[in-house]
């Protein structure tokens, strides 16, 4: 794409290709959350070969395999946030912003998320 991709023009765009059961409901269609979480274990899937295949290496083949598992864990976050009716952008600002508290008061690590 020639354009710098945003948060908001991927949500739209990502947006065209979304069909699954419940879509068009008035309730939050779970479709989208439970595509989240099989994505993000391919991505864990991918980095397990990588030891167990690779010797620990990222090897560029195997770096393209997290990067198409990525892509679909962005979509499944692209859905997620269409169905709760949340911009990503306004997702990621907000996490940013949550970071940066973290750190300014050095809870980066530990448990709990109101730390």
């Amino acid at each position: 794409m020639a354009d710098e991709l945003t948060f908001e023009k991927y949500q739209k765009l990502a947006g065209r290709t979304a069909q699954y059961p419940g879509r068009e409901e008035a309730r939050v269609a779970p479709y989208p959350a439970l595509g989240l979480a099989g994505e993000a274990g391919e991505v864990c899937e991918q980095v397990k070969k990588m030891i167990r295949d690779d010797g620990g290496r990222l090897t560029d083949t195997r770096r393209q395999a997290l990067r198409k598992e990525l892509g679909d864990v962005l979509w499944y976050v692209a859905a997620v946030c269409a169905e709760l009716n949340l911009e990503m952008s306004d997702v990621a600002a907000a996490n940013i912003e949550k970071l940066a508290d973290r750190a300014e008061r050095g809870v980066i690590g530990g448990d709990g998320d109101d730390r």
